[in-house]
């Protein structure tokens, strides 16, 4: 029996079979499952977001992999005997020594503590990076891991036009693991990022944001002002100055460095140095020693 072929279809008939035939194909990629990880966790982690079972999209993977290079800094600082502030008066003193009358008291000095952030960027040699004014006058400091294990650690030097310190660990202890830089010249406004430190002292916290401007001048603390900084509606608090600012791929992208907001607290508006320009500072205070 013969087999009869098919009638040849016409030009406008093709077009139209191949038309299905690509509707049918973007129909099928989009109603593909998402990407998920396995409920137990097994496989391998990367740094991208990810889908847990269920469509949630997640960055729990990338967090696991960057939070153990982040570091609480705790420093203390000695606060030499003063003058008790009415001798500051010269009306005053000449008025005690004319009436006979014991100058009062010195104000006694003390310690006082304040709490930052930090990231381990040699593992090798225990260095960890922070803010300048975050150990400024320090005459004690302690890093403090994400595993709660606490280590002394020694200034090895700063440079305050990025406000950047480099610190050394005087044990360096097995285990750490220390955190990539991007190029934060290639940043853009929009970009997603993530900001890690210790606000308050409350414990390693991370907060999400995209970079809201770039270039930002005349920003900074204790009158001295920064300029090209990064801005980020991630929330910058007291406590997180010296932590990372990363991208989505687990890079460094700034060091959160001071914040805007009329209480004191955030309100949408914190600064961050550059990753390139605290990298640069950060290489030649290590060349120096």
């Amino acid at each position: 029996m013969l087999n009869h072929p098919e009638p040849l279809m016409t030009g406008s008939q093709r077009v139209l079979v191949q038309a299905a035939a690509l509707l049918a194909v973007v129909l099928l990629v989009a109603c593909a499952p998402l990407p998920s990880t396995p409920a137990n966790g097994a496989g391998k982690e990367s740094h991208e977001v990810v889908w847990r079972q269920g469509g949630n999209p997640t960055l729990a993977p990338l967090l696991r992999q960057v939070t153990p290079a982040v570091v609480n800094v705790a420093v203390e600082t000695q606060i030499p005997v003063q003058d008790h502030p009415f001798l500051k008066d010269p009306n005053f003193r000449r008025f005690l020594e004319t009436m006979d009358i014991p100058f009062p008291e010195s104000m006694e000095g003390g310690r006082q503590q304040s709490v930052g952030s930090g990231l381990i960027v040699d593992a090798s040699h225990g260095y960890v990076l922070t803010n300048a004014h975050v150990i400024k006058n320090a005459s004690r400091i302690t890093v403090t891991l994400k595993d709660r294990r606490s280590f002394s650690a020694r200034l090895l030097g700063t440079d305050a036009a990025a406000d950047i310190a480099v610190l050394v660990l005087n044990s360096v202890p097995a285990g750490l693991s220390a955190l990539q830089f991007g190029n934060s010249d290639q940043l853009e406004v929009g970009d997603f990022v993530l900001a890690i430190g210790n606000p308050f002292g409350i414990g390693q916290t991370v907060t999400s944001g995209i970079v809201s401007a770039l270039g930002r001048e005349g920003v900074g603390s204790d009158g001295e002002g920064l300029g090209g900084l990064i801005q980020t509606d991630a929330s910058i608090n007291p406590g997180n100055s010296g932590g990372p600012l990363i991208d989505l791929n687990g890079r460094v992208v700034g060091i959160n460095t001071a914040l805007l907001g009329p209480t004191g607290g955030n309100v949408g508006i914190g600064f961050a140095t550059p990753a390139n320009r605290a990298l640069a500072a950060m290489r030649q205070v290590i060349a120096r020693h």
